[in-house]
């Protein structure tokens, strides 16, 4: 034991920088016993304490919820059984291929699972209820002024190679992440919400606020894993998605400290990880020895897998799920609310288009769709017609303070393309204005079941009201490239959002990518200032009505046009024991799931 550590940890104590919590923590790890060290802390505190009255503390300082506390609130919620068997593989097969393995660049839900069992991220959300939990950090303060977030890091925590994880690695993501040619599109979210990160000491950093905010934690410590700085510090910033780190041409610089270790990535066929049976967080060492995410052609041949014993895990067609039950009993399928929906974005960079920049056009394509029609139909109940832009399970979903509802009605469809200048004056049954007929081209992700229905419905829904829409399906990367970079003019996407009902990553003014999710360059400025206004709300009730008032703005412009809100369906084999999917996540039991002896 260092007698130089104990004086620096006392002089820390002093200062402010760690709590009395944080030092007992930090001197017991050393060796020092808990009472010995509660008895010290006690101590300084009392030398320190001045005789004059300290000033009101304007917020109560507050301590988060512990690593021990979650696994135990885990545990109660879901009675995770004891494993009768370790080892074996667990097989997931989905549509569309992975983006990156950077976790700073990742974009996409399925990069988000890989990289969520590579890189562990200093807080994580909770897969009870979507608040944050322990992640690298066992637990974080709040100190009495509101913006001081002190986090301590387990001193345990190792990367996949040995190399001890610290508060310079932290350090260092949060540069790539921040730097102004930066590619990670959490760079907006983050600038937005922190003033400032101090290195404490090895295993202590503190995240300081612009301003005390209800969301910080999450927005600023939970966007992302944590790099290893001694293998990303040489590489540019603006380098980081071509190195080979990120594509895994490299396996050696994929390298995190999540529960998983990285294989191979074969693109458009698999991703293999291994279980790291070094993980620091040894309560959460995985059962099973492999995790396999493999791509398949379309929805009906990844169910079809799990049917035939092939793969373990797949989503489930909305058209399927009823018959599958019925013929497959056997398999675990199941249905919950989500965070998920599905919508059209059209592209509103006057630079690059202009046929949807009159907001008139934007709700006209809205109201001429029948969306209680596809909830019902294409996604066969399992899915609401979306009155607003919160999902089902935002704190902010609030259907019955929605402004405009857009309801299926296309004489007002016709009669708002007729207000803003877009008549059939040729009489061909699509509507012109100046010689430029109403026309485009909308991209959509190939291989999605959904989409055999819903396409050509919504082609044929605004062939009704004089609009010529052009589909075309293309590989799930190529779309995100288009949409990030501009250069299309309507797409079809599914999206997942956060529970805490902020949204400006997706409509802010300075959220186009790479900094945001704003692909279709949207921008309202009253709609920024609600949202940053709901930033720095920490009254609960008040900062959700800020959020449904910038909500409503970007629902009556229809900035996007949500068609339905939609559960999840997913199957699994009845060899899989504690998978557990739901609105938080898909595959966040992994860790958890063992399977039955092959």
């Amino acid at each position: 034991m260092s007698h130089h550590t104990i004086d620096q940890l006392v002089d820390q104590l002093k200062s402010g920088n760690i709590s009395r919590r944080g030092f007992v923590r930090r001197a017991t790890a050393l060796g020092i016993s808990a009472s010995a060290a509660g008895m010290l802390a006690k101590g300084v505190v009392a030398q320190e304490a001045s005789p004059a009255a300290s000033p009101a503390a304007t917020f109560e300082p507050t301590t988060s919820i512990t690593r021990e506390e979650y696994e135990a609130a885990l545990q109660e919620e879901f009675q995770f059984s004891e494993p009768e068997n370790m080892g074996g593989e667990v097989i997931i097969v989905q549509i569309s291929d992975i983006g990156t393995l950077n976790t700073t660049l990742s974009t996409d839900v399925y990069s988000g699972w890989i990289n969520g069992f590579l890189f562990d991220s200093l807080v994580g959300g909770s897969s009870i209820d979507g608040t944050d939990v322990p992640g690298l950090a066992d637990y974080w303060e709040v100190a009495e002024d509101g913006v001081t977030h002190t986090f301590y890091l387990n001193p345990n925590a190792v990367f996949h190679d040995g190399t001890p994880l610290t508060a310079a690695d932290v350090e260092f993501t949060f540069q790539s992440v921040l730097a102004e040619d930066s590619l990670s599109v959490r760079r907006s979210t983050v600038a937005s919400t922190l003033q400032e990160l101090v290195v404490v000491d090895d295993h202590t950093v503190q995240l300081i606020a612009q301003a005390p905010s209800a969301t910080f934690v999450s927005d600023a410590a939970g966007q992302f894993g944590i790099l290893p700085k001694h293998i990303w510090e040489s590489v540019p910033f603006a380098e980081f998605g071509a190195d080979p780190g990120a594509t895994g041409q490299d396996p050696t610089r994929v390298i995190g400290s999540g529960p998983f270790r990285f294989v191979e990535w074969v693109p458009n066929d698999h991703v293999t990880l291994e279980k790291n049976a070094e993980y620091w967080d040894t309560n959460n060492v995985p059962y099973i020895d492999r995790f396999i995410y493999r791509v398949v052609a379309d929805a009906n041949t990844a169910v079809q897998s799990v049917v035939t014993g092939e793969s373990d895990i797949a989503e489930v067609p909305f058209t399927q799920a009823v018959a599958l039950r019925a013929s497959n009993p056997e398999l675990n399928t199941v249905n919950y609310d989500s965070l998920g929906m599905n919508f059209y974005h059209v592209n509103q960079d006057e630079t690059k288009e202009t046929l949807f920049l009159d907001v008139r056009v934007r709700q006209a394509l809205q109201y001429a769709l029948d969306r209680e029609l596809l909830a019902e139909t294409v996604y066969q109940g399992f899915a609401i017609q979306a009155n607003g832009t919160q999902p089902v399970l935002s704190q902010a979903y609030a259907p019955d303070r929605t402004n405009t509802v857009y309801n299926f009605d296309p004489d007002m469809a016709r009669a708002l393309l007729e207000e803003a200048g877009w008549t059939d004056t040729d009489g061909d049954g699509i509507v012109d204005r100046e010689g430029v007929r109403f026309s485009f081209e909308f991209i959509y992700s190939e291989g999605v079941a959904t989409y055999a229905q819903q396409i050509p419905y919504m082609q044929q829904a605004w062939r009704e009201v004089g609009i010529e829409a052009i589909p075309a399906a293309i590989p799930f990367q190529t779309l995100l490239d288009e949409t990030d970079n501009g250069t299309y003019q309507m797409t079809v996407q599914g999206f997942n959002w956060s529970p805490d009902g902020a949204q400006i990553a997706m409509y802010g003014c300075e959220s186009t990518p790479p900094a945001g999710f704003n692909s279709m360059r949207y921008c309202n400025e009253e709609f920024d200032r609600l949202e940053t206004a709901a930033i720095t709300e920490l009254d609960p009730e008040a900062r959700i009505d800020l959020l449904i008032e910038a909500s409503n703005i970007v629902n009556d412009e229809a900035a996007t046009g949500i068609t339905v809100f939609r559960q999840n369906i997913y199957t699994s084999s009845p060899r899989l024991h504690n998978y557990t999917p739901n609105g938080y996540g898909v595959v966040w039991s992994i860790g958890k799931t063992w399977v039955d002896p092959s």
